[in-house]
């Protein structure tokens, strides 16, 4: 194996799966591996991870703060087109792997090296996200999947493997269950989680207080919103981190953004996951609220009907596909109109809109008054609603006269 690959590049979190990876590269390829750690939110989960992969045996460890990247870029796209997946999943970790692979890659070529590794499971969905942009943007490169191919077959092997070889990880008999944090979210699953009928451990939640545990008075945000993006919180502008990051706080003190969800997989597996998104859930609320007086009918309905299929392709990871390039071209176009305020009010894990206003508003109190108007004439309505009618008048007509004739025969 040793001549078959010179140098790796592995996708590095310092968590249970890509520590025990990291030492098992070295021992089974015999070539320098280098640790790529994107930073896109982890907080406190990046302290001492240079030191930490170093010591397992990384030749070098590449630490990148990405996290305006991944708002700007990946983020506030996918919620300019309200992407949520199966009802609820608003794509936390979906949408931070297409930036993690590309950027792993450009480590890749600058390092010379001829491999990327990752740390997703033969049953997930990340392997997917992970390889599909990597054949994508540098199909020349070797992937090298540890999960798929060595003889560790349990997070159990895994910290049976990390005490023998004296790696340090955080995972615990006790607390098995896997976390992935990015500034838009965290998510949880496996171990106590597999049950969907256990509830989620008390205590689990890092970003958001239980709706129970929440203040007994509801608190009041405005968000603003510039061609679909969110651009200011309460008047101040701000970076999209420090607006999300701002929208995290206001949203986890009062209970916001968590889902306890069963999705299925690309791979065919149903899965639960349980995710807290605080800024993410006010965001596509307000986003919501601003569309509805600023885009025209058939371009939300339009729209719409598509966001189901974006929402599949970012979870599947295709996210430098063509067709994601077209339907992403479609959604910034429908979005040069979303503009304006919203107002809304954060109360016990709910997230409720209270007022909108926009200068592109089409929105026009004139026709939409239930008071006397000089703009619409009512009985206009009755030939719009004849017309409408007329293929239904027509079908039931055609019932009528043929049930007619089975009658008297």
């Amino acid at each position: 194996m040793s001549k078959e690959i010179k140098k790796i590049v592995l996708a590095y979190s310092g968590g249970l799966d890509t520590s025990v990876i990291l030492k098992w590269l070295v021992e089974t390829y015999d070539c320098e591996v280098v640790a790529f750690v994107a930073d896109i939110g982890q907080g406190e989960e990046l302290d001492g991870l240079r030191e930490k992969a170093l010591d397992t045996g990384a030749a070098k460890v590449v630490i990148e703060d990405l996290k305006e990247d991944f708002v700007r870029d990946y983020v506030f796209p996918a919620f300019r087109a309200n992407a949520i997946y199966e009802g609820h999943y608003l794509l936390g970790t979906s949408l931070a792997r297409p930036l993690i692979a590309k950027r792993q890659i450009e480590v890749a070529w600058t390092e010379g090296a001829d491999g990327v590794s990752h740390g997703a499971t033969g049953k997930g969905n990340d392997q997917v996200r992970f390889e599909l942009a990597y054949q994508a943007l540098a199909p020349e490169l070797k992937i090298i999947a540890p999960w798929r191919v060595w003889h560790l077959s349990s997070r159990q092997s895994l910290l049976d493997y990390a005490k023998e070889h004296g790696i340090r990880v955080t995972a615990t008999r006790e607390k098995p269950y896997s976390m992935d944090r990015n500034i838009l979210h965290i998510s949880y699953e496996g171990g106590i989680l597999e049950d969907p009928w256990e509830s989620p451990p008390e205590g689990m939640f890092t970003i958001s207080v239980s709706p129970h545990e929440a203040p007994d008075r509801p608190e009041v945000v405005e968000v603003s919103f510039e061609r679909g993006n969110p651009v200011a919180v309460n008047g101040e502008r701000l970076s999209p981190v420090q607006l999300l990051a701002k929208l995290n706080t206001l949203g986890g003190r009062n209970g916001i953004g968590q889902v306890d969800l069963v999705e299925n997989r690309f791979v065919g597996i149903k899965s639960r996951g349980v995710y807290e998104t605080p800024g993410g859930t006010i965001l596509r609320a307000g986003h919501m609220a601003i569309e509805s007086i600023t885009m025209d009918r058939e371009v939300m309905h339009l729209r719409d009907s598509l966001v189901s299929k974006y929402a599949e392709l970012v979870y599947y990871g295709f996210w430098f596909s063509p067709e994601m390039k077209v339907l992403q071209t479609m959604i910034d176009e429908t979005q040069k109109r979303v503009s304006g305020e919203v107002r809304l009010e954060l109360y016990k894990g709910n997230c409720r809109v209270l007022g909108r206003k926009s200068d592109t508003s089409l929105y026009s109190r004139d026709f939409a008054t239930f008071e006397a108007d000089q703009v619409y004439r009512q009985h206009d309505a009755e030939g719009f609603i004849r017309l409408n009618a007329l293929r239904l008048r027509i079908q039931a007509l055609m019932l009528k006269a043929e049930s007619s004739r089975l009658n008297n025969q």
